[in-house]
């Protein structure tokens, strides 16, 4: 009776096997495959055994889960924070939940990744601190729009004006549909507190003297002539003034206080890497 492996070829009697040594005298490509070893015959056992397949599996699943995921049991914060970062003011916060609301996360993403074309287009890449306070998070995945991670700044309140309520009377290619209605409907604080407090038991760092101002602060960002300082100092860098032009203060004003503030927290004319250690 013939054995298996007297069935294998030898590659240097097979006339079609070319070896390293015949590339060395023509030139050719070697097509000579590894010689069987112990450890891959033995290796041949655990791939027919489903049993020992399916135990060894959950070893190295076991064992490379606790490595990454036991440190993080010693660590207190795995983002590090960045100088500039804050929660979000009551305006923004409420302006916020009208995009979550409308979906406009499902159109426009708010992650820049690190590579050279986003970086070139949209600004610097996205910082894991500054979506620290995010619940839940606006990262996306798809972009029918385009990122709005940096839109802050980019444009004036009249143009976030006329591009929500036409937005193809400034981006003519544009399919996104109108949302004018939010400059005619109406917003107050009731529920300002509330929403606070909620985000602070969640572990966003509302103390209560903010909780205590946020109607407050929710109706001066958007007074130019009313006492806003408490409110710059309970939120660095709060853009104060009437958003979308209109007497009352409007869902609009909302949305615009928060995509004007997005990605101008940070100064990254003077961050490095280092200085978020």
């Amino acid at each position: 009776m013939t054995k298996h492996n007297d069935q294998i070829p030898d590659p240097d009697r097979d006339p079609k096997t070319v070896t390293l040594k015949d590339t060395a005298r023509d030139g050719s490509v070697p097509n000579e495959l590894p010689h069987h070893t112990k450890l891959l015959d033995r290796h041949g056992i655990i791939e027919r055994n489903a049993t020992l397949l399916l135990v060894f599996s959950f070893l190295v699943v076991t064992i490379g889960g606790i490595v990454e995921i036991a440190p993080l049991f010693w660590l207190e914060n795995t983002i590090e924070e960045v100088e500039g970062v804050r929660p979000y003011s009551p305006l923004e916060l409420a302006g916020r939940d009208i995009y979550i609301r409308e979906g406009c996360y499902n159109c426009h993403s708010q992650m820049i990744r690190p590579m050279h074309d986003e970086v070139e287009r949209y600004g610097h890449y996205s910082l894991a601190a500054e979506s620290m306070y995010d619940h839940p998070h606006q990262w996306g995945s798809k972009r029918t729009g385009p990122d709005v991670a940096r839109v802050g700044g980019r444009y004036s309140d009249e143009w976030h004006v006329d591009h929500l309520v036409d937005p193809q009377s400034v981006v003519p290619e544009s399919i996104m549909p109108k949302y004018d209605y939010l400059a005619r409907t109406r917003i107050t604080p009731e529920h300002i507190e509330s929403l606070l407090r909620t985000h602070a038991f969640v572990g966003v760092p509302y103390t209560e003297e903010m909780i205590e101002n946020a109607a407050a602060d929710f109706r001066v960002q958007v007074e130019p002539f009313g006492d806003w300082d408490g409110l710059l100092e309970r939120y660095p860098g709060a853009q104060v003034r009437n958003f979308d032009g209109q007497p009352e203060l409007t869902e609009m004003d909302a949305l615009i206080a928060y995509l004007q503030m997005l990605g101008t927290l940070v100064d990254f004319s003077t961050f490095t890497a280092d200085d978020s250690r």
